[in-house]
């Protein structure tokens, strides 16, 4: 079955929008995250950590909800990825929490032993979240070995090829320079500047991966540009994602931070579309035997549920925005060294 446009693409862009909007949303706190054990001071490093504060949390709520709408638009695929990569999400359900704990626990106390630990824990957390995020997603792009009755038939060792490492370095680095940039615009001073830098080390190490995953998908996924070859008019949406990251370093020596963050936002939603557009209609790639792959037209849900679960989500999703939207406006502006919750 394979009609152009029907419950099941629509399903495949929502999960894709939520993933996305998770990857802009905690993509900078997982960055902050990942810079914090590089910041001098206890009260520079809390100046940073409130600056994620009252919206870190917040932010993973798109990772439920993106993970609800796959359990519930395409349970096969929620079957088979989960169980497929049952121990790298039990590692990062592990590092979801460990990241949780270590940001409420840090400054319950003032030895400084104890709050090194929780920033280096917090750190190592974040990174391996980072990184995971990108294996997996290398893994889906680059195929993985299933069964006729779509069951995972390789190992945890299968999954860290060099592609999927490749995807997650550039993951890893990707958000590093979308947090930097958030940090510009939450502080201010000698502590700006700091960030600044990081800014400019972070962008050079996300042009170099950028650089090594383009050149690896042309090598190791050269169906990606497939669609773009046969529908020239899809050029734009490579276009998009370079236009956006070449204009982050234009916005940052211009010094126009809330610009370069716009950029830094529109080119992890960009590169997600890409790895979609790429993928569309797949969405679990079997590896060797491409018969045995997971589509949007064998892996999705009834008719009847999706139905239901549209109605659902348009009632649902305007809430979701609503809440994230408020509690941006709230927390707007510059943090207050004076009034230090974390």
């Amino acid at each position: 079955m394979s009609y152009p446009f029907s419950l099941p693409v629509l399903w495949f862009l929502l999960v894709g929008i939520l993933l996305a909007g998770y990857a802009i949303l905690d993509g900078f706190d997982l960055g902050v995250g990942m810079l914090l054990p590089f910041v001098k001071g206890d009260t520079n490093r809390r100046i940073i950590l409130n600056s994620i504060g009252p919206v870190w949390d917040g932010n993973e709520v798109w990772l439920v909800v993106g993970g609800g709408a796959m359990f519930a638009a395409f349970p096969d695929v929620y079957a088979t990825v989960f169980s497929g990569f049952y121990l790298p999400f039990m590692i990062l359900l592990f590092a979801l929490i460990f990241r949780a704990v270590a940001i409420e626990f840090r400054s319950r106390e003032p030895w400084p032993i104890w709050r090194k630990t929780w920033d280096i824990s917090f750190s190592i957390a974040s990174l391996v979240i980072a990184l995971l995020m990108g294996v997996a997603l290398g893994n889906m792009v680059l195929g993985i070995p299933l069964s006729s009755h779509w069951e995972y038939m390789g190992g945890f060792f299968n999954l860290l090829n060099p592609y999927a490492l490749i995807v997650g370095l550039t993951t890893v680095a990707l958000f590093a320079m979308h947090g930097a940039i958030y940090v510009t615009l939450k502080v201010e001073g000698d502590l700006h500047d700091w960030a600044f830098a990081w800014v400019k080390q972070a962008m050079i190490f996300f042009g170099v991966m950028y650089g090594l995953l383009t050149i690896a998908t042309f090598i190791f996924a050269p169906y990606m540009a497939d669609k773009i070859r046969s529908n020239p008019w899809l050029i734009f949406a490579p276009l998009v994602t370079l236009v956006s990251i070449a204009n982050v370093p234009r916005e940052i020596v211009a010094k126009r931070e809330i610009w370069a963050f716009a950029s830094s936002c529109v080119a992890v939603m960009s590169l997600l579309g890409l790895f979609g557009l790429g993928l569309f209609p797949n969405i679990v790639i079997s590896n060797p035997v491409p018969a045995n792959s997971i589509t949007v037209w064998n892996g999705h849900a009834s008719l009847p549920t999706l139905t239901v679960m549209t109605s659902i989500a348009f009632i649902g999703i305007p809430f979701v925005l609503a809440y994230t939207f408020a509690i941006y406006r709230i927390f707007r502006g510059k943090v207050d060294p004076n009034k230090l919750l974390y």
